[in-house]
């Protein structure tokens, strides 16, 4: 990157793997000079990434977040375009930057002020969709955030009361932008909900603040979220963690550091497996080399080299031994 050798972390599979490095080689910033080039560029990125489009702005206006961010995001700046493409993409005047997540299906508007550090913190808040699943591929993403998540566990993420749960906690996070929304499902990820103490006997859903690391907030009389009215509680929960209204507790497992650390867990054991299983194959073919010593052949070996009769065997007892 840049005459800069770094290791990558991406994805192996084939098509995945040709797109994460198309991106790489690509502009830090591209410049689109139509409708179509804006669509094809759209295209190209693919579903990997968030998209950020700067409709009317200079390319070295982004260059520097372009570049310091290029392994996260796509970035580009719109010349000309036309009026439909400000209907499609719901931006209602210029310059105008739109941050995308096509795997969501979300989009951002920024007005400015654009300064890059007004730019970069709406840059770093668009890299996670509003309400963020918690799995493998997010947690890693949430290594490099330092902010705050609130964090909603329910039993079954996939069903209905969790999708219509998932869609307030989105209006919240739009409010509030200063801290993360995540969810997670018992079902999908139970060996991260019992660190919260949250199992399938637990009542859920339930929400609380996670630091990311060891330690999370519960909010006093909110720690719950019941079925009646769920914006007006995810309200309350909010007004209670800012007011300072909240119970510290520790994890009971690994902090995030640590989960991703056990994601690759696996793979390092499997590893290690086989290698133990070589050596042991290998040990064991030099063994087949000489002839081993089998417990029990006492008898077969001493006919050819005793001289002690069967009835003189069979006079021996274990007490007759001195030692």
């Amino acid at each position: 990157m840049h005459g800069v050798p770094m290791e990558y972390h991406g994805p192996r599979k084939a098509d995945l793997l040709v797109r994460f490095l198309k991106k790489f080689v690509a502009p830090d910033v591209s410049v689109l000079d139509s409708d179509a080039a804006i669509g094809e560029f759209v295209e190209t990125a693919g579903s990997s990434f968030p998209l950020f489009i700067g409709f009317g702005l200079d390319e070295s206006v982004l260059l520097n977040l372009a570049r310091k961010y290029k392994k996260k995001a796509w970035f580009s700046v719109a010349k000309d375009f036309s009026e439909d493409v400000m209907v499609s993409y719901d931006f209602d005047k210029v310059p105008a930057l739109v941050a995308i997540q096509p795997s969501y299906n979300e989009r951002n508007i920024f007005y400015g002020p654009f300064e890059e550090k007004f730019l970069e913190d709406f840059v770093k808040q668009n890299f996670l969709p509003l309400s963020v699943p918690i799995n493998s591929d997010t947690l890693k993403l949430l290594r490099d955030d330092d902010r705050k998540i609130v964090l909603t566990i329910v039993e079954d993420e996939t069903d209905d009361a969790s999708r219509k749960l998932v869609k307030l906690l989105k209006a919240a996070a739009s409010a509030n932008r200063d801290i993360v929304f995540g969810y997670v499902g018992v079902k999908q990820f139970e060996e991260f909900t019992d660190s919260f103490g949250s199992t399938k006997k637990t009542e859920l859903p339930k929400m609380v603040v996670w630091d990311g690391n060891e330690e999370y907030f519960t909010v006093i009389d909110s720690e719950v979220i019941h079925e009646e009215d769920q914006g007006s509680q995810i309200t309350k929960f909010l007004e209670g963690y800012r007011e300072g209204r909240t119970v510290q507790k520790r994890i009971s497992g690994p902090s995030l550091m640590g989960y991703i650390k056990s994601l690759n867990m696996g793979v390092k054991i499997a590893y290690i497996m086989v290698f133990l299983v070589i050596i042991v194959m290998i040990v064991m073919g030099f063994c087949m080399d000489d002839e081993p010593l089998r417990v029990g052949t006492r008898d077969q070996a001493d006919q050819g080299t005793s001289s002690a009769s069967e009835p003189e065997r069979r006079e021996y007892k274990s007490g007759d031994k001195e030692d």
